[in-house]
């Protein structure tokens, strides 16, 4: 499993110039930190975003791998989102954003 310093690299040169996400996004990794994604800018702060999705470090690289499917993660309590309809307009998006972090 991958640190919270190899995730925040990866998503780093994963966003290059822009995330292309239209809004930013927080990763809360359950005892491990955030990563935050606001444009072109990723960090380790936790500062607000427009959406905040709550998982464990397995998880996250789970669901970027596509091993887990994230509705069935928010219906089985692995994934927690601040805010559903949100979470359902970027999916696509959030779908790129990890496609190109792998």
């Amino acid at each position: 499993m991958a640190s919270l310093e190899e995730i925040t690299t990866k998503f780093r040169k994963a966003v290059g110039e822009d995330a292309a996400l239209g809004r930013s996004v927080k990763f809360v990794l359950k005892g491990d930190g955030v990563v935050r994604v606001d444009g072109s800018l990723v960090s380790n702060d936790d500062l607000p975003a427009d959406l905040t999705l709550t998982l464990s470090r397995a998880d996250l690289e789970a669901l970027g791998e596509g091993r887990i499917n994230p509705m069935t993660a928010v219906l089985t309590g692995r994934l927690k989102v601040s805010d559903m309809a949100m979470a359902m307009q970027m999916q696509s998006k959030l779908q790129a954003l990890f496609d190109r972090v792998r």
